[in-house]
C-alpha cells in the first residue's frame, strides 16, 4: 500500500459509523453480511448505509458480491493487512513486527460416521 492509498483508507475509516462497518466486517470474517443485516445492526437507514459501504468500498477496505438479490460485504482482509503494514513497516526501526490477520473461512464440519459396533 502506498502513501495515497493510506491516506484514502484512513480518511474512510476516520468516521464513527464506517468504522463501527468495518469493524463489524472484521469481525463476521470473509463470509462478510448482507447490507439489510448491517443495516438493522447499526440502526442506520439502508441509504446512508450505502453511503457509508460505498466509501468503504472506493477506499479498497471492503469487498461487495451480489448473491441473488442481496449485497454481501466483507472486509478485505489483504488490504487491512497492508493498511497495517504500511502504518508499521518501520517499527522499532526493523520492520519485523508487523501484524497480519489471516481469517480463516467458515466450513461446514465433516459429516458424522455411521460406525458400527
Amino acid at each position: 500500500m502506498d502513501s495515497s492509498q493510506t491516506v484514502q483508507a484512513l480518511s474512510a475509516l476516520a468516521h464513527e459509523t464506517r468504522l463501527a462497518i468495518f469493524r463489524m466486517l472484521v469481525e463476521r470474517g470473509p463470509d462478510g453480511l448482507p447490507a439489510g443485516v448491517i443495516a438493522e445492526r447499526l440502526d442506520i437507514p439502508p441509504s446512508s448505509l450505502t453511503f457509508h459501504v460505498q466509501h468503504l468500498h472506493r477506499a479498497g477496505l471492503i469487498t461487495q458480491r451480489r448473491v441473488s438479490r442481496q449485497l454481501i460485504y466483507a472486509a478485505d482482509f489483504a488490504a487491512m493487512n497492508g493498511l497495517i503494514g504500511f502504518l508499521t513497516e518501520n517499527c522499532c526501526g526493523r520492520g519485523a513486527c508487523a501484524p497480519a490477520c489471516r481469517p480463516e473461512v467458515d466450513t461446514p464440519p465433516p459429516p458424522a460416521r455411521n460406525r458400527s459396533a
